[in-house]
């Protein structure tokens, strides 16, 4: 008999089992485990007589017997404190567990040891089953085990859909039609390594994959902006290209203070509270954003943060330069970056927010360099983000969820404000100012567990007022209706709807129309 198998179905292991009135296939791993990786000198100071467990009284005949091979063969241990720590109901599996213990140890088989045979032979049948099976699922995790000190998750997602446009803006409409008009069969796939080596600490290695440049879900066309998808994803390279998505290093420091550094992190990594729970299944990436893209930009680059959490509290503070690897200072260059420097391309937040188990509130502001890729915004919007200027981005959001799931839902709203400001070489008609805003909410358990509904409304940064005094007329709607199919715990089929009401805002023809309607089927697959 193996050392394994000794230490799990010694006494003390049988006492953590299920009564004997439960189920033969019930066990309580995480209390066997406990017994089972005890500290050595715990292990050193195990019984070996079965007279030192305070809990087994010598009222039956099987308790000399068994007592008898104990001592002749030495094949009992059990809880340092000399105790089986088992219920009465248990007395039978622990007089099955001395006697399984001692079988293999046995070089002659008595009358008295074919009766302690018969007595106990269903306990020591179970036993044989569950002891096998145990070692067999070991063996099986020991092979198959990624790494002592990683966690390996993936997330592949298929998306099958199409854009419709209408209007009255005929020469528009036959433009993107032509563009983006098609139907498409895209996918992300994601592989998250989290690795810990202090058990508090995060090491997160993401690659990724996908291939929806091309598509109006990925961002091609006139109303990529609006249109892209928050799955949606395509490397530099090109489509089907591999890349590091995100890689960062997350440590405490005290209790309260939480650290993170990265080569490749987004903003929204290093906030201690995300202020929506809207949406637990993502469609449009403009309504992920709390209401105010600028603000919540999720700027990717080198960067590092730092919060700090106490009683429901939270202070972030945080730093992205999308440029930080480019060694060219120079702002003349085409391509230029660097850290700390008008090439940046960074985004530097500060966020304050509350939480309580239902609800939170935060408020955050962002100072964003030209450059810095904003999603989410309308055509006009989009231009105050790329010249040199550089842009002021305030946020308030919060959420509320009801304890249990019902005819309310949750409901997540937030609202944004920029101010841009620019040198003098810019010209009269750029944008100063741009507003957002959306509302989001989200139904569980909808028809059948696991399953949920969602819808949000809002409106993606459009501008509310020009360099020079201008009026604009920037406006627009987005409108997305989803239901998740949870088909099993890996698997979910999302069909889903959305509506863009005037996607090129103030780029639209003069006294025309433009519209647009996206359906999807999104399924996904988490191993």
């Amino acid at each position: 008999m193996t050392q394994f198998r000794l230490r799990l179905i010694a006494p003390a292991g049988l006492a953590l089992l299920a009564p004997l009135g439960a189920s033969a296939t019930e066990l309580n791993l995480e209390a066997i485990n406990r017994y089972a990786a005890g500290s050595g000198k715990e292990r050193q100071e195990q019984v070996t007589s079965i007279s030192q467990f305070s809990d087994v009284q010598p009222t039956e005949w099987a308790y000399q017997a068994l007592s008898n091979l104990v001592e002749r063969y030495g094949c009992v241990a059990g809880y340092p404190d000399g105790t089986f720590r088992g219920k009465k109901s248990l007395s039978r599996w622990e007089a099955a567990a001395l006697l399984n213990a001692c079988l293999d140890r046995i070089t002659e088989v008595t009358d008295e040891l074919r009766r302690l045979m018969k007595e106990f032979e269903t306990e020591l049948a179970v036993l044989k089953g569950r002891v096998d099976g145990l070692e067999a699922k070991v063996g099986e995790l020991e092979a198959t085990q990624f790494s002592t000190t990683t966690k390996l998750s993936g997330l592949a997602t298929f998306v099958v859909g199409a854009n419709a446009f209408g209007g009255s803006a005929s020469s528009a409409l036959d433009a993107t039609r032509a563009e983006v008009g098609a139907t498409t069969f895209s996918y992300d796939l994601q592989l998250s390594f989290d690795t810990s080596f202090t058990g508090k600490d995060l090491l997160r290695t993401i690659l990724r994959a996908g291939n929806f440049g091309s598509s109006a879900f990925g961002g091609a066309g006139p109303t990529g902006r609006l249109s892209t998808l928050e799955i949606a994803f395509e490397e530099d390279a090109g489509p089907d290209a591999v890349g590091i998505d995100k890689l960062f290093y997350q440590f405490p420091i005290g209790s309260s203070f939480t650290a993170t550094i990265g080569a490749r992190v987004g903003q929204e990594d290093m906030l201690a509270l995300w202020p929506s729970v809207y949406p637990s299944d993502t469609i449009l990436n403009v309504l992920t954003l709390n209401g105010a893209p600028a603000a919540y930009n999720k700027n990717l680059g080198p960067g590092a943060g730092l919060w700090w959490q106490s009683g429901g509290f939270s202070i972030s503070a945080n730093y992205v330069a999308a440029n930080g690897n480019i060694g060219a200072p120079d702002t003349n260059l085409e391509i230029c970056g660097g850290i700390g420097n008008a090439c940046s391309a960074a985004t530097g937040t500060v966020q304050i927010g509350y939480s309580q188990e239902q609800w939170a509130l935060a408020a955050i502001y962002s100072y964003l360099q030209s450059g810095v890729e904003v999603p989410g915004t309308t055509p006009l919007s989009a231009t105050a983000f790329a010249p040199a200027g550089s842009t002021n981005a305030f946020g308030l959001s919060g959420y509320w969820q009801p304890a249990n799931s019902g005819w309310l839902p949750s409901i997540s709203a937030g609202w944004g404000l920029n101010s841009t400001s620019y040198d003098d070489s810019q010209p009269d008609g750029s944008v100063s100012a741009s507003q957002s805003w959306m509302v989001g909410l989200q139904w569980s358990e909808v028809f059948a567990k696991g399953n949920q509904f969602g819808m949000a409304v809002g409106q993606p940064v459009f501008a509310t007022a020009l360099k020079g005094g201008d009026t604009p007329n920037d406006g627009n709607y987005v409108w997305e209706w989803w239901y998740k199919f949870q088909v099993t715990d890996n698997i979910s089929v999302t069909p889903a709807l959305f509506y863009l009401s005037r996607p090129l805002g103030q780029y639209t023809p003069s006294g025309d129309s433009f519209n647009q309607l996206g359906g999807l089927i999104k399924t996904s697959f988490s191993f």
